[in-house]
């Protein structure tokens, strides 16, 4: 049985302002160099309040190009249209789908739709 797990994301720690040395009250010669970091909530997130990171456990999707230890970006908020992926609970279980648009599924409860789909290279 393929399980999907969710964690809670923590939070990245504060990071040092490159601005001003705390220390030595010096600015650093590389200041005009920094960028922010890049913030992942920013870049694949459209709605923070209704979106859930969720980690797969298993290879049952592998046909979705879904592998163990991914994680779903998964938005609630978004209505299904065909050939999305979403993941439903049918029979008490979760499960990972690609809507057809097709009347002829069975039913299913709509848990959210898949937005994106974070894959470890390494």
């Amino acid at each position: 049985m393929q399980r999907l797990i969710s964690e809670k994301i923590r939070k990245g720690k504060d990071r040092h302002r490159a601005e001003v040395s705390k220390q030595t009250g010096f600015p650093s010669a590389a200041t005009h160099y920094y960028e922010p970091p890049i913030d992942l909530n920013n870049e694949l997130v459209y709605n923070q309040d209704s979106t859930f990171f969720v980690r797969v456990e298993g290879s049952n999707w592998s046909k979705f190009n879904i592998w163990d230890k991914d994680v779903l970006i998964i938005d609630r908020s978004m209505e299904l249209k065909p050939d999305c992926m979403a993941l439903i609970v049918k029979d008490g279980e979760f499960d990972i789908v690609q809507f057809s648009g097709e009347s002829t599924q069975p039913e299913f409860l709509l848990w959210g739709v898949v937005t994106y789909v974070i894959h470890a290279v390494i």
